[in-house]
C-alpha cells in the first residue's frame, strides 16, 4: 500500500453538507493572508477545525433487534425519565429519556439509532440556549423523529444549541431505516434526544462518551447472543 492511500485511509470523508462552510473559511483565509498574514493562519486553523467539524467516518453498527444506539458522538449529558414533547404522539407519561451533548469538535452526523419505519417528522421553530440544560428539551429549536420497531415506538429529537442556527434532516415521513444510518446533522453544536419505551433500561450513564451508531444506549433483551455487525 503506498504512503498515498495510507493517509487517506486515516483521513475521514466529509460529508457534502460541510463543502460550502470550508469554502467559506478557505477564501475568508486567502483575503486574511492578503490583509496580514498572522490573520491569514488563524483563517487557516479555523477551516481545517471547520473540515473536522463535518467529517463523516465510517461507523460499525451492532445489528439486531431490539439494540438502540446512540444517534450522536459526545457525552451522555442526562439519563432520565421525561415527558416527550407533544409533536412526537408519545403520550403524556415521563419516558426514559437518554440526552446526548455535542460539542463544537463532535462529529455532528446524525445516525437512526434502530431499523424501523419512520412515521413522523416534526420540526418546530425555538430559542437557541445551552443544549446542556434540561429546559432546552423544550425551549430550543428542533426537529424530532419517531420511528415504530417490533419493540415499540422511539423518539429521536435533535436539538439546536447555543451556537447551532440550522437544524437539517434526510429522511422523510414513510421510510424506512436501518439502526446507524444517517438520517440529519446539526451544525455547530447541539444535543440528541432518545425517548424510549416505558419499561425500557438504559446502558448508559451521565458522563459516557457515546459513539454514533456503535453505542448501545439501550438492549430489549437480556442476553447479548445474537448480534452482528455492519460497517457503513
Amino acid at each position: 500500500m503506498s504512503i498515498a492511500n495510507s493517509i487517506r485511509q486515516q483521513i475521514p470523508p466529509i460529508h457534502p453538507e460541510g463543502y460550502p462552510f470550508i469554502g467559506g473559511f478557505a477564501l475568508a483565509s486567502l483575503i486574511l493572508f492578503w490583509l496580514w498574514s498572522p490573520l491569514g493562519w488563524i483563517g487557516v486553523v479555523l477551516t481545517v477545525w471547520c473540515a473536522l467539524f463535518f467529517r463523516d467516518p465510517v461507523r460499525v453498527t451492532p445489528v439486531r433487534d431490539g439494540i438502540i444506539v446512540s444517534p450522536a458522538d459526545g457525552r451522555v449529558s442526562l439519563v432520565m425519565q421525561a415527558l416527550p414533547p407533544a409533536e412526537l404522539g408519545l403520550g403524556d407519561k415521563p419516558l426514559p429519556r437518554v440526552s446526548i451533548f455535542m460539542s463544537v469538535f463532535n462529529c455532528h452526523v446524525n445516525r437512526s439509532p434502530v431499523a424501523g419505519r419512520i412515521d413522523r417528522i416534526a420540526y418546530r421553530p425555538g430559542a437557541f440556549i445551552n443544549a446542556e440544560l434540561d429546559k432546552a428539551s423544550e425551549d430550543n429549536e428542533r426537529n424530532a423523529l419517531v420511528i415504530s420497531t417490533p419493540n415499540g415506538r422511539i423518539g429521536v429529537v435533535q436539538i439546536a444549541g447555543l451556537v447551532a442556527r440550522r437544524i437539517v434532516c434526510f429522511v422523510k415521513e414513510g421510510q424506512s431505516i436501518g439502526a446507524g444510518e444517517r438520517f440529519g446533522l446539526i451544525r455547530f453544536g447541539s444535543r440528541l434526544d432518545v425517548y424510549m419505551p416505558e419499561g425500557t433500561r438504559a446502558l448508559v450513564s451521565e458522563g459516557q462518551t457515546a459513539v454514533a451508531g456503535e453505542t448501545v444506549l439501550a438492549d430489549f433483551r437480556d442476553a447479548d447472543s445474537g448480534r452482528t455487525f455492519r460497517a457503513d
